[in-house]
């Protein structure tokens, strides 16, 4: 049996006494990923059984854990974690620190795990004990999904325990080996006569067999390829060939996902140029669709680039998101810093998350239209509102350099006004 953990994680071990966690994780962790209940009694009393001082060993284990979290590192909680109660600590901290709660269960039979539990020679458990364990999980065991475990596997004989392999899978936001140069597209919005110019003038060549970039260099896209420029497709045509070659990487931006969500068969409000997206896949054969979806469902929140000096995220994202996966990180990587709330125009009012980052990384992103690129801290906003009129941007990382071509018309028009807060400029030293 094979389970899969992401690189960073919260893993919950559930199970009576006896049932093998604490060995199971010495064979699959580092010990300094494995938090045990009994070793932080043992902190506090020099002595793992001493139960009186339990509530103070576990504000010590979820202390630590908050620590490991936040500095990204996988961690793993040894502790019986029978009960709803004592696993929602756990599910407040993957929260908290945008990190997946995994849960191993230990559901093996109850006369076995009692006769460990007697037997051992420097902490035994009373029988009646592990049997209290035992009914606890299997009253709470169905709840496991609804309490919010993003994953839940079950070993139910010891057999399967010793056939356990543990595989820890990249996050798909983790791309730090990618080292570039790159050039970072804006939002092209189907704008495909405009994409074809920049990347001419970026030295890509572009012909009917693909695209072939400048030695050594990769495309990165901010997101929201399609909706209100004349070509959605074609752009997608060509940014799909150069992913799947490698060529070039990409993240989604809240178009693409509310074409994705479409796709899927959702209901959604189509609206900001999706009609006419949609019009142009209704005249392609199913299989084309299929493959948009599954482009699409590929493409992460984020990326985290060349050893974490570079992110890449529609609309932005704060330093303490870098690198992790949740609800909160998609919503933030789509849409930014929000209120809640809606403007005169209808549109969701923004906060200036930029304006107070002061992260290590350099963040590229687009979403907010504005006249000209602009840098705020140790971010830049390339998206240069090309579909309403005014100019497709890229940047050349490291070098800093802007590359921009202007805009053939104006194919949209703007829900509310849009400009720069910082004066144009052809090309900047990257922070």
């Amino acid at each position: 049996m094979t389970i899969s953990i992401p690189e960073l994680a919260l893993v919950v071990l559930v199970g009576p006494s006896g049932s093998g966690k604490s060995t199971f994780a010495r064979r699959h962790f580092k010990a300094t990923e494995i938090l045990s209940s009994d070793h932080f009694r043992a902190m506090i009393a020099d002595d793992e059984n001493e139960q009186s001082v339990t509530f103070g060993a576990f504000e010590l284990l979820y202390l630590t854990a908050a620590k490991r979290l936040a500095a990204g590192r996988l961690t793993v909680i040894d502790a019986t974690n029978v009960k709803a109660d004592s696993r929602k600590e756990c599910l407040q901290l993957a929260r908290r620190y945008h990190v997946q709660p995994v849960a191993i269960v230990f559901d093996l039979p109850e006369g076995l795990c009692a006769a460990r539990a007697e037997g051992r020679a420097e902490r035994p458990v009373a029988a009646n004990v592990v049997q209290k364990h035992a009914n606890s999980l299997r009253h709470s065991f169905h709840m496991l999904e609804s309490e919010g475990f993003k994953s839940i596997h079950v070993l139910a004989t010891p057999e399967e325990v010793d056939a356990v392999t543990i595989v820890r899978e990249r996050l798909p936001v983790n791309r730090r080996e990618e080292t570039g140069p790159f050039d970072l597209i804006g939002d092209v919005h189907g704008c495909i006569d405009e994409f074809k110019e920049l990347l001419d003038k970026l030295g890509y060549v572009v012909s009917e067999s693909g695209i072939s970039p400048p030695e050594g260099r990769k495309l990165v896209f901010v997101g929201d390829l399609i909706d209100r420029g004349p070509d959605s497709l074609g752009v997608l045509r060509m940014v799909m060939q150069m992913v799947e070659t490698g060529t070039a990487l990409c993240v989604r931006g809240n178009h693409d996902d509310k074409l994705l969500r479409k796709l899927q068969g959702r209901d959604i409000t189509i609206g900001h140029g999706l009609a006419e997206t949609l019009e142009q896949l209704a005249k392609e054969p199913p299989e084309f669709l299929d493959q948009v979806r599954l482009f699409l469902e590929s493409l992460p929140t984020h990326y985290v680039l060349d050893g974490g000096k570079l992110v890449v995220a529609h609309a932005g994202l704060k330093e303490h998101l870098h690198g992790r996966v949740s609800d909160r990180v998609r919503a933030f990587c789509l849409y930014g810093d929000t209120t809640g709330e809606s403007d005169a125009h209808g549109l969701p009012v923004r906060l200036n998350w930029a304006e107070e980052y002061k992260g290590r990384a350099m963040v590229v992103y687009g979403h907010t239209p504005k006249l000209a690129a602009e840098w705020q801290n140790k971010t830049i906003c390339i998206d240069t509102a090309c579909a309403f009129g005014n100019l497709l941007t890229a940047l050349r990382y490291p070098e800093g350099e802007l590359v921009s071509v202007p805009a053939r018309q104006q194919y949209a028009e703007p829900r509310r006004p849009f400009g720069a807060t910082t004066p144009p400029s052809a090309s900047a030293a990257v922070p």
